[in-house]
């Protein structure tokens, strides 16, 4: 049983049973709605339980329409290139901010780059603009089995993007409820 004190007023302590939300959330977890844990201010890590074996679940992450399928911004609109199957691999992604009410220009192109990759495990990019360097940001899963199928651990990292963008004060580019939107889609794909 977890308890917290209170103070109520100075006329001694009131003890609060929180019993009760710690077996919540332990329901919420067996059900498999998604957990957070946010490693620090320049990264997003969010988990969710999926009623599907790691291996669809790779599957559907190293398509590049994969991605588009799972997007919860909108703002993916078309990919271009065949599954990706190892580090270096590289696929385009249209995009639109416009979705977003981003200033112009609003539909442009993003070049994924694979930057970790272990078959059914994990997998990272880097995305990029054809015409632009690196932000230094990435995106990424882990994919751990679980006696329900896979637990994913979606995370997005923007600790190593460079002085130009920090001062731009643009990342973290999508909100944490993103990623676990996304993931809640990824769950309805494969399940």
């Amino acid at each position: 049983m977890i308890h917290a004190y209170a103070d109520s007023g100075g006329a001694g302590r009131s003890i609060l049973n929180l019993g009760h939300l710690a077996d919540a959330w332990a329901r919420r977890s067996e059900r498999g709605y998604t957990s957070v844990t946010t490693m620090d201010t320049e990264r997003f890590e969010v988990q969710r339980q999926v009623a599907a074996p790691p291996e669809k679940v790779f599957a559907l992450l190293s398509d590049p329409n994969g991605h588009v399928t799972i997007d919860s911004s909108g703002m993916l609109q078309a990919a271009e290139g065949g599954a990706v199957r190892q580090e270096g691999d590289t696929f385009v992604v249209h995009m639109d901010r416009e979705v977003l009410n981003a200033p112009p220009p609003a539909k442009y192109d993003m070049v994924v780059t694979i930057t970790e990759f272990d078959q059914d495990r994990l997998i990272e990019w880097a995305p990029t603009r054809p015409d632009n360097p690196s932000a230094g940001h990435r995106y990424g899963y882990r994919l751990e089995p679980s006696e329900s199928g896979t637990l994913v651990t979606s995370y997005y990292d923007w600790s190593q993007i460079g002085d130009e963008y920090r001062k731009m004060g643009i990342f973290p580019v999508i909100p944490e409820s993103g990623l676990r939107a996304t993931l809640g889609i990824l769950a309805r794909s494969v399940e």
